[in-house]
């Protein structure tokens, strides 16, 4: 059990400074956390990027503000010029937005408004929906040419065209494909939203403006659905994904008002795969743009193009697999129809990753295979003990009964499951938990492993009213589900601390 020492509140997983996780020990922490207890926000050394800004970023707002007397108002640092002005737009389109301007100085984009809580609101939630956030990264480097902060510290670094080495790894995952094809981001929510707008854009101008949400997708996901399709009508969400002769008729009904379809492959939290080939059948008969997901295996382990006609994953997830840099991708299906269009729309969206974030991914993704496969092997003996435990009520998984077989059409080798397993106990969350020695925190994909509360992270509004969990509940959602994703420590290291914490 010398795997898994105890990590102490908010420090980052993995120990690095551009981490993307950090601990959270307890549930008492997590409710602070999603609460902003000051006593538990004041330990946050990092946080998962999109939700909690890094403290590069913080010391250069800090830094900017003071040097162009920003006193009093509020400043947001954008991951470029040009998303700085959608955000921009967005607050004008908003209340109380007349202050807002942009900011460009020191080699920093950003907005500058009152600080208002409505108007901090909406632009946080806005960033954190389409990954429009500064990189830690580029702060610190900002930093240090401002004679503000240290010089970088040494990292592995790719030393050639990162790009290119990027590309080169993702070409034979998506056969057929162009380097044209393979639109890197600065996140995987970024290249989500780049391919929904360029979705919008091919369909609206022939009426087509509702969205299908296909199963309980992740919250920012979810958050994209719903905000940014044009009326509430416009935004369709069909529970079982099983259920095609549902889905039918839906299409039957408002098929020539449909832009798209958005699917996880599988799901996350409930690991359900639809049945893909049957729902990219359905859409090209009705003119429907199908946008696959399928980050939680990873798309080193399903195959999920040639049904799509554009795929879109989170390369932090498993790419990334050390833990400390984030990036996403949109893969264009050549052989779509409209590919020429969506290629075009989606490259004109998508937030490029910085630099030195992209030659940390390049670093990295040489390991995905070797990474995976280890993850591979583990998990399903993790998830066959879980299974049999007493103290485990329901587990789900990439090949859980329910949904396997449609998983098994996708996956490029038996057994490519990638790394996650939700599952629920028979006794208390609580419990559990606090007892529990792995790392505990946001985030999944890693070579560390890592397990949290997903829907308190996730959905904290909902789990904390009666109406809210009864809503989960009715979408097959335990309030106190558990994600674990599977590393690559020893299988019984793992195993070992998962029946101490359920003793």
């Amino acid at each position: 059990m010398q795997e898994f020492a105890a990590i102490p509140l908010g420090s980052p997983i993995p120990d690095l400074p551009h981490a993307v996780s950090c601990s959270l020990p307890t549930m008492a922490a997590v409710r602070g956390y999603e609460e902003k207890d000051p006593a538990v926000v004041s330990q946050l050394q990092t946080g998962y990027p999109r939700f909690v800004l890094h403290p590069f970023a913080k010391r250069l707002g800090a830094e900017l503000s003071k040097r162009h007397k920003l006193e009093g108002r509020k400043l947001w640092l954008t991951s470029s010029r040009r998303m700085a002005s959608a955000l921009l737009g967005h607050l004008k389109a908003g209340p109380a937005a007349s202050k807002a301007a942009l900011f460009a100085k020191d080699g920093a984009h950003g907005v500058v408004h009152d600080d208002t809580p409505e108007i901090t609101l909406r632009a946080k939630h806005y960033l954190q929906h389409i990954g429009g956030y500064l990189s830690s990264r580029e702060a610190e480097d900002i930093l240090a040419a401002m004679g503000a902060g240290p010089q970088p510290g040494t990292e592995e670094l790719f030393p050639g065209n990162a790009a290119a080495e990027v590309i080169v790894h993702l070409k034979p995952i998506f056969a057929g494909t162009r380097t044209a094809d393979l639109l890197l981001a600065n996140s995987g929510m970024n290249a989500i939203h780049a391919a929904f707008s360029a979705v919008n854009n091919l369909q609206a101008p022939k009426g087509r403006t509702a969205w299908v949400q296909l199963g309980w997708l992740y919250l920012d996901t979810i958050a994209i659905l719903k905000k940014f399709t044009a009326t509430p009508d416009d935004y369709i969400y069909v529970p079982d994904i099983l259920d095609m002769a549902a889905i039918e008729r839906l299409f039957e009904e408002r098929g020539d008002r449909i832009a798209g379809v958005m699917a996880e492959v599988p799901t996350n939290p409930l690991m359900e795969s639809t049945d893909v080939a049957a729902l990219a059948a359905l859409c090209r008969r009705h003119g429907v743009k199908l946008v696959l997901d399928p980050s939680v295996a990873s798309a080193f382990s399903v195959d999920c193009l040639p049904h799509a006609d554009l795929v879109v994953t989170s390369l932090t997830k498993y790419t990334g697999n050390e833990g400390d840099v984030i990036a996403g991708l949109v893969a264009v299906n050549p052989e779509g129809t409209d590919a020429s269009f969506l290629r075009q729309g989606a490259a004109a969206i998508v937030e490029s990753p910085y630099k030195r974030d992209l030659s940390r991914l390049a670093a990295q993704i040489c390991n995905t295979t070797a990474v995976l496969g280890r993850i591979n092997e583990s998990t399903p003996k993790v998830h066959e003990f879980l299974a049999s435990h007493p103290g485990v009520r329901s587990t789900f998984w990439a090949h859980s009964p329910k949904s396997r077989a449609n998983y098994a059409k996708l996956e490029r080798t038996p057994g490519s499951t990638g790394g996650m397993i939700s599952f629920t106990l028979t006794g208390s969350l609580e419990t559990f938990y606090d007892k529990l020695r792995l790392p505990k925190g946001p985030s999944f994909g890693m070579r560390t492993t890592l397990i949290c509360p997903f829907m308190f992270l996730a959905h904290y509004d909902m789990v904390t009213t009666d109406d809210g969990r009864a809503a989960l509940l009715a979408n097959g959602l335990d309030p106190d589900l558990l994600r674990l994703c599977v590393g690559t420590e020893p299988v019984d290291d793992i195993i070992a601390a998962l029946s101490e914490a359920l003793a």
